[in-house]
């Protein structure tokens, strides 16, 4: 039987409570609403979407605004984040680690955001296999990079946060992955602040 990583567990109990409380602001929705309208005029005929680590659903509120008619799905490992991601009308909402989780649909778009860099480095590769064998089209993350792997002290914890070169390590692991656009949005944005935020949205061909 597969052992949970620490990472896992992290995000399983307290601190993904609390992260909760940190991130449920309205201001954010209407911030990921300008961050996707960008990505997603880069894109053709969306019809679906699922987000790995989707927390309480922000991200894909965001999505329906800008798209009403597109099908949602969110993986989300936290048990009080994921009673609040079910709630959202019309969504199939699933309580798994992504690291198990064994998709039974294909979608237009797979993504993640903020959740890469809390991955377990050694699961990544079962991570990248999710998001590339899930998608029909496009795949999409927004992550924190960095040229090389480190690991950066997440709120006085070690070992739960990594930046590197994700985005690079997809394009090496797929080669027919084209990648369509990217892009950066500063914390202190004016108007649509992300949280120094990479974004990379790919293409199969």
């Amino acid at each position: 039987m597969r052992k949970k990583s620490k990472q896992e567990l992290f995000w399983e109990g307290n601190f993904g409570d609390e992260y909760i409380s940190r991130n449920e602001e309205l201001k954010l929705i209407s911030s990921n609403i300008s961050l996707f309208s960008k990505i997603l005029n880069k894109t053709i005929g969306i019809r679906s979407v699922i987000e790995f680590g989707a927390n309480i659903g922000l991200n894909l509120i965001a999505m329906k605004n800008l798209i009403p008619n597109i099908e949602i799905a969110g993986v989300e490992i936290n048990d009080k984040a994921f009673d609040g991601l079910k709630e959202i009308k019309n969504i199939k909402a699933y309580h798994s680690s992504i690291q198990v989780f064994n998709p039974t649909e294909r979608y237009d778009l797979c993504f993640t955001k903020g959740v890469l860099i809390h991955i377990n480095p050694d699961e990544l590769n079962y991570v990248y296999d999710l998001l590339y064998k899930t998608s029909k089209k496009y795949i999409l993350i927004a992550e924190y990079y960095n040229p090389s792997p480190v690991d950066i002290s997440y709120r006085g914890h070690k070992g739960f946060l990594f930046k590197r070169d994700f985005a690079g390590e997809i394009l090496d692991k797929y080669p027919k992955l084209k990648l369509v656009d990217y892009g950066f949005v500063y914390h202190r944005d004016n108007n649509f602040p992300q949280d120094d935020i990479n974004w990379f949205l790919f293409e199969k061909d």
